[in-house]
């Protein structure tokens, strides 16, 4: 970048100004705020990002020079909100992808509970008894069997007992009118899923860990929420991004 290009010295000083304003609104917001979604706090933690960001950059072109700031950016993935400001219904859609890490694990415990519905008892080859009797060696009925048996949620925190390994999560909560008519949407259930109805979202991902090698012992990655032990290994390591909440 030639000189002429390069902002000047009062403009970097001018930004550096307006950061230090901009984290005096945001204190001053995060103090007088009315519980947790002060549409005032996002704003102003939103004016800090960008006041920040900014500076960050005047100061590279001028100085060749970065900050040591890191403010999240949330509401990258998500375009701005445009739905109801008082929702009167609303869609929780979560998209939880796993890995078949241990296959003979995963129809070992298929066959254990295949087996306890049937009483105990096991189906006689080619009884036509499908995912209700012998699971055998089928991943694809074994996977029919657990999540027929068990609700998500149940699966998300035992899933090493199930012989998966987790990968990246996400759960959105969509604003909309008014509640969907029985039946509406299961042909095409994740069809509607506009972004800009989104009220907040939590992505799971080994991704926004920076150094997961850094104070792991066991090669897993350190969680970014205080949250209890038991928590952090249902979590399985992975770090958690949060959107516009």
């Amino acid at each position: 970048m030639s000189d002429a290009e390069q902002p000047t010295a009062a403009e970097v000083r001018a930004a550096a100004e307006a950061v230090k304003t901009a984290l005096d609104r945001h204190l001053a917001a995060v103090e007088r705020r009315i519980g947790e979604d002060d549409p005032a706090v996002h704003a102003a933690f939103n004016d800090l990002a960008a006041a920040a960001e900014e500076y960050d950059e005047l100061l590279y072109e001028r100085y060749d020079e970065v900050t040591p700031f890191d403010i999240p950016d949330a509401e990258e993935a998500l375009p701005p909100y445009a739905g109801p400001d008082e929702p009167s219904a609303l869609s929780v859609l979560i998209r939880r992808d796993y890995a078949v890490a241990e296959p003979r694990r995963l129809l070992s415990q298929a066959q254990r509970v295949a087996d306890h519905d049937r009483g105990g008892a096991a189906a006689p080859p080619g009884s036509g008894a499908g995912t209700q009797g012998v699971v055998g060696d089928s991943v694809h009925a074994a996977l029919g069997v657990l999540f027929g048996e068990y609700e998500a949620d149940e699966v998300a925190s035992r899933h090493k007992e199930f012989g998966l390994e987790e990968g990246d999560s996400t759960l959105w909560v969509v604003a909309a009118e008014e509640p969907a008519e029985p039946g509406e949407w299961l042909d095409a259930p994740f069809e509607d899923a506009d972004p800009e109805l989104v009220v907040c979202r939590f992505d799971m991902s080994a991704v926004f860990d920076e150094d997961p090698d850094e104070d792991s012992d066991d090669g897993e990655l350190d969680d970014v929420m205080d949250i209890d032990e038991d928590a952090a290994e249902g979590l399985g390591g992975y770090q958690e991004r949060r959107g516009r909440i």
